[in-house]
């Protein structure tokens, strides 16, 4: 007995066949996406930036291992880092150098003062770019769609210094110093107009660098008026020293309060375990690790991989890589252009918060915690 098969049958299974093919052949081909990374890496707060590079390490190298496809490819993510080096005008050549480049997206930068005029080149380009670190309320004023930031800004964490001081500490002259960047000044100011309000004398207010080491002068001008406590506008690298000239000059039993780039592990470090450290009183603009809601298992993950590198800003690194990622997720692409959009419509459960965005990029419910020094390590106060 014999039969034949219908060709138009045959024709349709071998089209069927082919398309099928085509599309595991297309679900299987590779796309290469760049997620960068721009901080200081060099210079004296190069163990910050190094901290926030490894959170976004961390979080690529966890979204790669879940083997992705987007707009029907496998998607593998690649870390572009740049240094930055804390400049102002490095920044801005990082930023071109990334456009150029056709990143599609950048977590960065880490301070205001460079954050700011990167901010501009990543709009011009069309990049979206979220800052874990920066808190110059001013990066919001331009409204650029490209800016986001993961943290708290200025407004909060000077202002909550300032109430803590007076309403818990019951403080009442206070002096400012501050490095003359945009986020030391920045901070300064809050502090001070908000220790104003409270009725807080402000009796000195003295300026450094960023890369100053020497605080003598300002702090004998200042130690003369007797405050309460001092606020510093600036960064780790030269609380440290601060801290110390403090204790030589008997200004051990100040106060000394300060934003977010001076609350980090390597503070002991940099003061050379000073005395005065243990009046320090410090603000973040996030919850603390161990009541963030995926802290303590993700700083297992992050120890293990980077054994005692950990400073402040890591996990919001972390979630920015996430959140750059989940809009392209939703998107379905991986182009700036498609996704950009679907990163102000975020609501995305990180290991720092429950992650959503107002129109300006602002957090919609940013956390703010103080911070403290016991036994030469970090303590939260709330």
């Amino acid at each position: 007995m014999s039969s034949s098969f219908p060709l138009n049958a045959l024709s349709c299974i071998t089209a069927a066949v082919l398309a099928l093919a085509a599309s595991m052949a297309q679900a299987q081909e590779l796309q290469t996406v760049k997620i960068a990374h721009a901080g200081p890496t060099s210079g004296g707060i190069a163990h910050i930036g190094k901290d926030t590079e490894n959170g976004v390490h961390l979080a690529i190298d966890e979204l790669n291992a879940q083997n992705l496809v987007i707009g029907g490819k496998k998607i593998k993510f690649e870390l572009v880092a740049e240094d930055d080096a804390g400049d102002p005008r490095q920044a801005t050549a990082v930023a071109q150098k990334l456009c150029d480049s056709k990143v599609a997206g950048v977590v960065g930068h880490l301070q205001s003062g460079t954050t700011i005029p990167a901010s501009t080149v990543y709009n011009k380009c069309g990049i979206p770019h979220i800052t874990a670190s920066a808190t110059n309320p001013d990066l919001a004023k331009p409204g650029y769609k490209t800016s986001f930031r993961l943290i708290a800004n200025d407004n909060a964490l000077g202002a909550a210094l300032a109430i803590y001081a007076h309403d818990a500490l019951k403080l009442k002259r206070v002096a400012i110093i501050d490095d003359r960047t945009a986020y030391g000044q920045g901070v300064a100011d809050v502090f001070k107009a908000t220790a104003k309000q409270k009725g807080m004398e402000v009796v000195g207010e003295e300026f450094t660098s960023d890369k100053a080491t020497d605080f003598m002068a300002i702090l004998t001008s200042i130690k003369s008026k007797k405050p309460d406590a001092i606020f510093f506008g600036g960064l780790d690298a030269q609380a440290g020293p601060m801290l110390r000239q403090m204790e030589q000059l008997g200004l051990s039993n100040v106060k000394f309060f300060g934003g977010d780039a001076l609350c980090t592990e390597k503070l002991p470090e940099l003061s050379s375990k000073a005395g005065a450290l243990k009046n320090v009183v410090c603000a973040t603009g996030g919850a603390s690790l161990q009541k963030m809601q995926g802290g303590a298992e993700w700083k297992k993950r992050y120890d293990a991989k980077f054994p005692g590198q950990f400073q402040i800003y890591s996990p919001y690194a972390y979630d920015a890589t996430f959140v750059l990622v989940d809009a392209m997720k939703r998107a379905n692409s991986t182009d700036p252009k498609a996704y950009l959009p679907f990163i102000g419509k975020t609501q995305f459960k990180g290991v720092t918060a429950n992650i959503a965005f107002t129109s300006q990029g602002e957090l919609t419910k940013p956390a703010v915690t103080l911070y403290t020094y016991k036994n030469n390590a970090r303590a939260a106060l709330n």
